[in-house]
Protein backbone atom coordinates (compact mmCIF):
# COMPACT_ATOMS: atom_id res chain seq x y z
CA UNK A 1 0.00 0.00 0.00
CA UNK A 2 1.31 3.31 -1.14
CA UNK A 3 1.21 6.37 1.58
CA UNK A 4 0.73 9.56 -0.28
CA UNK A 5 2.98 12.32 0.67
CA UNK A 6 0.87 15.25 -0.87
CA UNK A 7 1.26 18.22 1.09
CA UNK A 8 4.35 17.37 3.32
CA UNK A 9 7.77 19.17 3.27
CA UNK A 10 10.21 16.73 1.75
CA UNK A 11 13.80 17.64 3.22
CA UNK A 12 16.75 16.51 1.33
CA UNK A 13 19.28 14.00 3.74
CA UNK A 14 23.04 15.72 3.32
CA UNK A 15 24.51 12.50 0.76
CA UNK A 16 22.11 13.47 -1.41
CA UNK A 17 23.57 12.82 -4.75
CA UNK A 18 21.97 15.44 -6.70
CA UNK A 19 23.65 18.68 -6.24
CA UNK A 20 20.45 20.47 -7.35
CA UNK A 21 18.17 19.24 -4.68
CA UNK A 22 21.66 19.34 -1.99
CA UNK A 23 19.85 21.19 1.59
CA UNK A 24 16.05 20.99 0.00
CA UNK A 25 12.96 21.85 1.18
CA UNK A 26 10.36 20.67 -0.73
CA UNK A 27 6.63 21.34 -0.43
CA UNK A 28 4.51 17.87 -2.26
CA UNK A 29 1.87 19.50 -4.63
CA UNK A 30 0.73 15.89 -5.59
CA UNK A 31 1.95 12.30 -4.75
CA UNK A 32 0.02 9.85 -6.26
CA UNK A 33 0.36 6.35 -7.94
CA UNK A 34 1.30 8.82 -11.06
CA UNK A 35 4.74 10.28 -9.55
CA UNK A 36 5.24 13.34 -7.56
CA UNK A 37 5.24 16.65 -7.61
CA UNK A 38 7.04 19.53 -5.48
CA UNK A 39 7.94 23.02 -5.05
CA UNK A 40 11.64 23.80 -3.73
CA UNK A 41 11.14 26.78 -0.71
CA UNK A 42 14.01 27.40 0.01
CA UNK A 43 16.40 28.37 -3.13
CA UNK A 44 16.10 31.84 -3.61
CA UNK A 45 16.54 33.39 -7.13
CA UNK A 46 18.09 36.27 -7.16
CA UNK A 47 18.71 37.45 -10.50
CA UNK A 48 14.75 38.61 -11.54
CA UNK A 49 12.70 40.22 -8.24
CA UNK A 50 8.79 39.86 -8.77
CA UNK A 51 7.94 43.26 -9.69
CA UNK A 52 10.58 43.18 -12.97
CA UNK A 53 8.63 39.59 -13.60
CA UNK A 54 5.42 40.78 -13.55
CA UNK A 55 6.79 43.75 -16.33
CA UNK A 56 8.62 41.46 -17.89
CA UNK A 57 5.31 39.82 -18.32
CA UNK A 58 3.16 43.17 -19.45
CA UNK A 59 0.87 43.05 -16.19
CA UNK A 60 0.12 46.47 -14.65
CA UNK A 61 1.12 46.54 -11.21
CA UNK A 62 -0.43 48.70 -8.67
CA UNK A 63 0.47 47.62 -5.42
CA UNK A 64 3.39 44.50 -6.28
CA UNK A 65 4.11 42.57 -3.20
CA UNK A 66 7.82 41.94 -2.82
CA UNK A 67 6.96 37.92 -2.74
CA UNK A 68 10.11 35.80 -3.37
CA UNK A 69 11.08 33.66 -6.35
CA UNK A 70 12.15 30.49 -5.80
CA UNK A 71 14.04 28.08 -7.77
CA UNK A 72 11.24 25.57 -7.74
CA UNK A 73 12.77 22.72 -9.34
CA UNK A 74 14.69 21.40 -12.46
CA UNK A 75 11.54 21.03 -14.85
CA UNK A 76 9.92 23.19 -17.13
CA UNK A 77 11.90 25.83 -15.47
CA UNK A 78 10.92 28.73 -17.84
CA UNK A 79 7.32 28.28 -16.05
CA UNK A 80 5.92 29.63 -13.17
CA UNK A 81 4.38 28.44 -10.14
CA UNK A 82 2.63 30.83 -7.16
CA UNK A 83 2.41 28.69 -4.00
CA UNK A 84 0.06 30.50 -1.49
CA UNK A 85 -2.25 30.42 1.33
CA UNK A 86 -5.38 28.32 0.67
CA UNK A 87 -8.09 31.25 1.08
CA UNK A 88 -7.26 32.50 -2.35
CA UNK A 89 -8.04 30.42 -5.57
CA UNK A 90 -8.55 30.65 -8.86
CA UNK A 91 -11.69 28.41 -10.29
CA UNK A 92 -10.39 25.36 -11.89
CA UNK A 93 -6.89 26.71 -12.09
CA UNK A 94 -5.68 26.17 -8.32
CA UNK A 95 -4.19 22.67 -7.26
CA UNK A 96 -5.81 22.61 -3.42
CA UNK A 97 -2.65 21.21 -1.41
CA UNK A 98 -3.25 19.64 1.77
CA UNK A 99 -1.89 21.96 4.75
CA UNK A 100 -3.74 24.98 3.89
CA UNK A 101 -2.18 25.96 0.69
CA UNK A 102 -2.76 25.94 -2.58
CA UNK A 103 -0.49 25.83 -6.32
CA UNK A 104 -1.64 28.68 -9.01
CA UNK A 105 0.25 28.58 -12.72
CA UNK A 106 -2.06 31.01 -14.06
CA UNK A 107 -1.08 34.46 -15.06
CA UNK A 108 -4.67 35.47 -13.13
CA UNK A 109 -2.76 34.68 -9.60
CA UNK A 110 0.02 37.46 -10.60
CA UNK A 111 -2.03 39.81 -12.01
CA UNK A 112 -3.86 39.84 -8.53
CA UNK A 113 -1.04 39.93 -6.60
CA UNK A 114 0.40 42.60 -8.59
CA UNK A 115 -2.71 44.85 -7.63
CA UNK A 116 -3.10 43.76 -4.18
CA UNK A 117 -6.29 41.29 -4.46
CA UNK A 118 -4.03 38.18 -4.61
CA UNK A 119 -3.76 35.23 -1.71
CA UNK A 120 -2.21 36.46 1.93
CA UNK A 121 0.99 35.07 1.89
CA UNK A 122 2.76 33.76 -1.52
CA UNK A 123 5.90 32.84 -2.71
CA UNK A 124 6.49 32.23 -7.02
CA UNK A 125 8.54 28.94 -7.99
CA UNK A 126 10.29 29.19 -11.54
CA UNK A 127 10.18 25.38 -12.47
CA UNK A 128 9.43 22.17 -10.74
CA UNK A 129 11.00 18.96 -9.01
CA UNK A 130 9.02 15.94 -10.55
CA UNK A 131 9.24 12.02 -9.91
CA UNK A 132 7.88 9.27 -12.07
CA UNK A 133 5.81 6.89 -10.83
CA UNK A 134 7.39 4.77 -7.64
CA UNK A 135 10.80 7.08 -8.05
CA UNK A 136 10.01 9.21 -5.21
CA UNK A 137 9.51 6.41 -2.94
CA UNK A 138 12.56 4.68 -3.60
CA UNK A 139 14.52 7.81 -3.15
CA UNK A 140 13.25 7.98 0.63
CA UNK A 141 13.87 3.89 0.34
CA UNK A 142 17.46 5.14 -0.06
CA UNK A 143 17.82 7.45 2.66
CA UNK A 144 17.47 10.43 0.50
CA UNK A 145 14.80 12.44 1.72
CA UNK A 146 12.91 13.14 5.30
CA UNK A 147 9.34 14.01 4.98
CA UNK A 148 7.94 16.24 7.94
CA UNK A 149 3.61 17.98 8.18
CA UNK A 150 4.55 21.36 6.51
CA UNK A 151 4.45 24.60 8.21
CA UNK A 152 3.63 27.92 6.74
CA UNK A 153 6.17 29.70 8.96
CA UNK A 154 8.72 27.39 7.02
CA UNK A 155 7.12 27.57 3.25
CA UNK A 156 6.72 30.97 3.32
CA UNK A 157 9.34 32.29 5.99
CA UNK A 158 12.06 34.54 4.76
CA UNK A 159 15.03 32.66 5.91
CA UNK A 160 15.81 30.49 3.23
CA UNK A 161 19.16 29.56 4.99
CA UNK A 162 17.18 28.33 7.93
CA UNK A 163 14.08 26.34 6.14
CA UNK A 164 16.07 23.39 6.07
CA UNK A 165 17.47 23.14 9.78
CA UNK A 166 13.63 24.63 11.12
CA UNK A 167 12.06 21.67 9.09
CA UNK A 168 14.33 19.17 10.60
CA UNK A 169 13.71 20.56 13.73
CA UNK A 170 9.87 19.61 13.48
CA UNK A 171 11.12 16.15 13.47
CA UNK A 172 13.50 16.86 16.67
CA UNK A 173 16.47 16.45 14.42
CA UNK A 174 19.71 18.10 14.46
CA UNK A 175 21.23 18.21 11.30
CA UNK A 176 24.32 17.16 13.48
CA UNK A 177 22.87 13.46 14.19
CA UNK A 178 22.55 12.95 10.28
CA UNK A 179 24.71 10.93 7.73
CA UNK A 180 25.68 11.31 4.55
CA UNK A 181 25.48 7.55 4.54
CA UNK A 182 22.48 5.13 3.71
CA UNK A 183 22.28 2.36 6.01
CA UNK A 184 19.70 -0.49 7.03
CA UNK A 185 18.52 -1.44 10.10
Amino acid sequence: MTTYLTGQLLIAMPGMGDPRFAGAVILLCDHSDDGAMGLIVNKPVTEVSFAEMISQLGIEATQPPKIPILYGGPVETGRGFVLHSAEYGDEGGTMQVPGGFGMTATLDVLEDLANGEGPDRAVMALGYSGWAPGQLEAEIGQNGWLTCDADAGIVFGTDMDGKWEAALAKLGVSPLMLSAEAGRA
